[in-house]
C-alpha cells in the first residue's frame, strides 16, 4: 500500500513517522515543494530573526534518522492537481504520482498586500527564506512596520525591538492577538508590548505604501504616514488549496473533514494541519487550527486511521509564543464574549494566568510565564472543562 503525503513540513513528516512507528513497512512518499528536507517554521519568527539559530539548525530531525524512515523525498516540486478517481495527483513539472492512500498536509500561505510584490523591503514571513531577508535588515535604528497584530506580527515586533529596531505595529482591531486571546487579555498584551518600547496603531488600515523600488512609508486610512525601512506583513494565512479546486473535494477555508481527519466524501483521503477543517468533537463544529503541536497530534490520528485503527481528533488546542523572552501559553479556545480571572498576576503585569469562560465552564488558560500554574489548569481543562472552585476574580 502505497501513502502518498503531499506537504513536507512539520505535518507531512510527523504522519510519516508515526507511520513508521507503528510498524509500517509499505512504500511512502514525501512530497515537498520547497528544496530542502522538512525543517521547523516555528523558530522562523523568534529565534532565526535575533540569529540564536542558523538555518542548518532548523531540521525536524537529524539526516540520519530522516534516512531511517526510509522515504521516498520528492522535493522542490510541488501539486497541481488531484484526480481521485484515478488515486493520482499531478505535479507542476507534468508527472504523474499515484497513491492508496493520500495525507494532504500543504498547509498554508500567508495573505500578502496587492500590488507590492515588488518592492524591496516589504516581506511576509512563512519561509527560511522569508526570514533570512528579514534578519538581514535587523539592525539598530531601523524603522520597521508591522502590519497586522496576531500572532506572527507580535513576534516578529518582539524580536525585532530586540535587536534595536524601531517598531511599529499597525493593529487593525483594537488590541493585539484578538483573535486568540479575546479582548481583555489582548489588551494586556498590546500594554507588555507598549512597555519594550513598540509603537502601536490600533484601528489602523494601510492604503498606501511609499516607495519605488524599495518600501520608504506606509500610508494609513486616516492620512498617517508610517515611515519604514522594512515593513512585514502578517495578516493572516490562507490554507494551501488551490491546487485542490477542481479535485471535488469539499473546501471551506480548508478541506472539510471528518473527526478522524478524512475528507468527507472522499475514499483514502486524510488532511493534517493547517489545511485541515475537521469536525471536532469535543467543540461539536468545524474547526481550523493553524498551531505546531495541532499538526503533530493530527499525524498521529491520521497514521492510525491509515493503518486501519480508528482514532478521532479532539485535542484541546494548544500554542505557544515567546516574545521578550518570556513565553505565553494559551490552552484552550479563548471566546470574544467569555469573563476573563486572573489566579496569578493581573492586568498589566508581565507574567499571569488566566481563566476564560462562561456560564460555568472554562474554555481556556492563558499564561505568561508561570508554567507550572499553567499546567495545573491545562489540565482541568482537559477533564471535564467545569470553572475551578478557587477560581476567583482579582
Amino acid at each position: 500500500m502505497h501513502t502518498l503525503i503531499v506537504g513536507a513540513s512539520l505535518g507531512g513528516l510527523r504522519t510519516a513517522q508515526a507511520l513508521r512507528g507503528r510498524g509500517w513497512t509499505d512504500k511512502i512518499t514525501l512530497l515537498g515543494a520547497e528544496p530542502w528536507p522538512p525543517y521547523d517554521r516555528t523558530p522562523l519568527s523568534k529565534e532565526v530573526l535575533l540569529g540564536k539559530r542558523s538555518p542548518e539548525q532548523l531540521g525536524l530531525v537529524p539526516a540520519p534518522v530522516l534516512k531511517e524512515l526510509d522515504l521516498e523525498l520528492l522535493l522542490g516540486t510541488s501539486a497541481a492537481g488531484l484526480v481521485p478517481a484515478s488515486r493520482s495527483i499531478l505535479l507542476r513539472d507534468g508527472r504523474r504520482v499515484g497513491y492508496d492512500a493520500l495525507v494532504i498536509a500543504t498547509g498554508s500561505v500567508p495573505r500578502s498586500l496587492p500590488g507590492t510584490e515588488n518592492l524591496t523591503g516589504l516581506r511576509v514571513l512563512r519561509t527560511m527564506e522569508d526570514a533570512l531577508a528579514i534578519k538581514a535588515r535587523l539592525v539598530a535604528g531601523t524603522s520597521v512596520a508591522v502590519i497586522g497584530g496576531g500572532f506572527v506580527g507580535a513576534e516578529v515586533a518582539a524580536a525585532a525591538r530586540e535587536t534595536g529596531a524601531a517598531v511599529t505595529v499597525l493593529s487593525p482591531g483594537p488590541a493585539m492577538m484578538l483573535r486568540v486571546l479575546g479582548p481583555a487579555l489582548g489588551e494586556h498584551m498590546t500594554a507588555v508590548h507598549r512597555k519594550h518600547g513598540v509603537r502601536i496603531h490600533t484601528g489602523a488600515s494601510v492604503v498606501g505604501v511609499v516607495g519605488k523600488d524599495r518600501v520608504e512609508a506606509l500610508t494609513l486610512s486616516d492620512g498617517s504616514r508610517i515611515p519604514a525601512d522594512l515593513a512585514v506583513v502578517g495578516i493572516g494565512a490562507v490554507p494551501c488549496t488551490d491546487w485542490l479546486k477542481d479535485s471535488g473535494l469539499r473546501l471551506r477555508d480548508g478541506v472539510v473533514c471528518d473527526e478522524r481527519l478524512r475528507a468527507v466524501g472522499a475514499e483514502n483521503i486524510y488532511a493534517v494541519g493547517d489545511v485541515a477543517r475537521w469536525r471536532n468533537p469535543r467543540y461539536g463544529e468545524l474547526v481550523r487550527v493553524e498551531h505546531w503541536t495541532n499538526a503533530g497530534e493530527q499525524a498521529r490520528v491520521v497514521a492510525a486511521n491509515i493503518a486501519g485503527e480508528p482514532a478521532v481528533h479532539d485535542a484541546v488546542p494548544y500554542v505557544w509564543s515567546d516574545q521578550f523572552g518570556v513565553r505565553l501559553q494559551i490552552a484552550g479556545r479563548v471566546g470574544a464574549d467569555d469573563d476573563v480571572h486572573y489566579v496569578l498576576g493581573g492586568p498589566g503585569t508581565e507574567k499571569f494566568v488566566a481563566l476564560a469562560g462562561r456560564g460555568g465552564r472554562l474554555n481556556a488558560v492563558v499564561a505568561r510565564g508561570e508554567v507550572r500554574e499553567f499546567l495545573r489548569y491545562r489540565g482541568l481543562l482537559a477533564g471535564n472543562g467545569a470553572w475551578p472552585a478557587d477560581a476567583v476574580q482579582r
